[in-house]
């Protein structure tokens, strides 16, 4: 018997991804065309980037859209 994946949230994600390429909120907020604050409530999950702005972030983050959304399996890296 297998455990659950470990599902990382989308904002667990956004905020990895923007503190690896060592951007503020900010100016990652610049970047996208919204406000820093904007930026905070998705890394809390108290909200969701719309979903036309995802094409945006991945190019700003240098990542594939479905890298938001990758479940990952604890034991796979056993």
């Amino acid at each position: 018997m297998s455990l659950p994946a470990y599902r990382i949230t989308l904002g667990e994600r956004i905020l990895a991804y923007r503190r690896e390429k060592a951007i503020s909120q900010r100016a990652f907020g610049k970047l996208v065309g919204v406000s820093a604050q904007a930026v905070s409530k998705w890394e809390q999950n108290l909200c969701c980037p719309d979903i036309l702005v995802l094409p945006g972030l991945a190019q700003i983050l240098a990542c594939s859209i479905d890298d938001f959304f990758e479940v990952r399996d604890p034991d796979a890296s056993r």
